[in-house]
């Protein structure tokens, strides 16, 4: 079930990222979010992904599992 209240500036950052890559690498997400100066709950969710390449749903899916882990 989706989150209603999503990681502030995530789907902009993500909508940013995924422009011409189906795939990214967590390092290159988490750099892009820290350059974006992203909130700290946004960074810490997206830096507890495991390492590896993901796709944009992948990522939502991903971050939205580590909030489920948090409550």
């Amino acid at each position: 079930m989706p989150s209603s209240h999503p990681l502030p500036g995530l789907q902009q950052l993500l909508d940013e990222v995924y422009v011409s890559d189906e795939r990214v690498s967590r390092d290159e997400i988490v750099r892009r979010a820290t350059a974006a100066d992203l909130p700290a709950v946004t960074l810490s969710r997206l830096d507890a992904l495991p390492e590896g390449e993901y796709a944009y749903d992948e990522v939502l899916e991903s971050v939205e599992l580590l909030g489920d882990e948090d409550d």
